[in-house]
C-alpha cells in the first residue's frame, strides 16, 4: 500500500511526464543542452502549477466531456475573426472603428470568467482589457465585432462548460 505522501505526488509526476513528452515531441531537438533546458523548464512549470494550486482544482467529468466542443467552437471563431481582421487590414480604406464594450457575465467562478475573457481575447480583433467582479471590458476593432460580442455567444459557450 503506497504512503499518503506518494499519492499526493502522482498528479505532479504525471504533469511532469506529460510536459516532458510534449516538449520532446514538439521540439525535435535531442542535443544534451537542449534536453537539460527542456527538463528544467518542465520542472519549473510543474512547480509553478503546484504553487498556484493547479492540483486543487475540481473539474467535473461533464466539463471535461464538453471541452472538445468548446475548443472546436473557439477554433471556428478564431478562424472567422482572423479572416475578418485580414480583410480589414488589407482593405485600402482600413475600415476600423475601435469600440469599447462592457459585458456583464453570469459566470460565478473565477475560472469561468477567466476562460470567457481568454476566449474573447483569442479571437483576433477583440481584447479583454479589464475584468472586475461580473464585468469585462473589451476593446473591439470594429463596431460589428462589438455587436457580435453583445449577442453573448461566447458567454453561452463558456456557460455550457458548467464551471459554475
Amino acid at each position: 500500500m503506497p504512503r499518503r505522501g506518494t499519492l499526493k505526488l502522482l498528479p505532479l509526476l504525471g504533469l511532469i511526464l506529460i510536459l516532458l513528452l510534449s516538449w520532446t515531441l514538439w521540439s525535435g531537438m535531442f542535443k544534451p543542452l537542449l534536453l537539460w533546458l527542456g527538463l528544467f523548464s518542465c520542472l519549473l512549470s510543474a512547480w509553478l502549477a503546484r504553487r498556484m494550486g493547479f492540483f486543487r482544482l475540481q473539474l467535473p467529468l461533464r466539463t471535461l466531456l464538453r471541452l472538445p466542443a468548446f475548443w472546436l467552437w473557439l477554433l471556428r471563431e478564431v478562424i472567422k475573426s482572423s479572416l475578418e481582421v485580414a480583410r480589414i487590414v488589407l482593405s485600402p480604406s482600413l475600415p476600423v472603428s475601435p469600440t469599447l464594450v462592457t459585458l456583464t457575465t453570469d459566470e460565478s467562478t473565477e475560472s469561468g470568467k477567466v476562460i470567457l475573457g481568454n476566449a474573447i481575447t483569442l479571437s483576433p480583433g477583440t481584447v479583454t482589457i479589464d475584468m472586475h467582479e461580473d464585468t469585462l471590458q473589451v476593446h473591439c476593432l470594429t463596431r460589428e465585432a462589438a455587436q457580435a460580442l453583445q449577442e453573448q455567444e461566447a458567454q453561452r459557450q463558456t456557460a455550457r462548460l458548467g464551471l459554475g
